[in-house]
């Protein structure tokens, strides 16, 4: 059983639930997200396995996950771009934001989103259970295919690109 840490608006860690649970509930928690670009300024993507419980088969960021509880969210950016690329990079915190949106199969993703920026050139080695592909893509062609197809991202992926965008750019240069 994987467990979330729950937070308050600010951050603070109010607790902990079982992953599910905390999806059905729609209950604040804490989350990572993981950006990684490469040395020609192209940023890794990954779809998402077809069994994941929400959004499966969409394209998102290089990695998303949870902290276990008592887990900083660094630690965890860090233990899952392993896990799920096979890729170790040092990675820096860029921003965090809360997102709420409720999915076609009921569940609730309401999340703290800690966003990560690193760098690496590594072929990412895909574990199958978390992603089924991987594409490095320019920003400029990402947004114009967000753009035109939007339905084929995650919802805190899109946020990321269409209203945070900036402060992705800030850590880049």
């Amino acid at each position: 059983m994987i467990e979330v840490q729950l937070v308050n608006p600010n951050d603070e860690p109010i607790g902990s639930m079982e992953k599910l649970e905390a999806h059905q509930k729609g209950l604040l928690h804490r989350a990572i997200s993981v950006l990684i670009f490469n040395s020609k300024g192209e940023m890794l993507l990954q779809r998402r396995a077809l069994k994941k419980y929400h959004s499966p088969g969409l394209w998102t960021n290089t990695c998303c996950s949870h902290p276990y509880p008592f887990e900083i969210p660094e630690d965890a950016a860090s233990r899952r771009l392993n896990e799920e690329m096979n890729i170790e990079s040092k990675l820096n915190f860029a921003f965090k934001f809360i997102y709420k949106t409720e999915f076609s199969n009921g569940l609730i993703e309401n999340e703290l989103d800690h966003v990560f920026i690193g760098y690496s050139d590594e072929t990412p080695h895909l574990n199958t259970d978390e992603a089924v592909a991987f594409r490095w893509v320019t920003i400029k062609d990402l947004q114009r295919d967000i753009e035109k197809n939007p339905e084929n991202y995650t919802v805190w992926f899109k946020i990321i690109i269409e209203e945070h965008l900036k402060q992705v750019e800030t850590h880049l240069s």
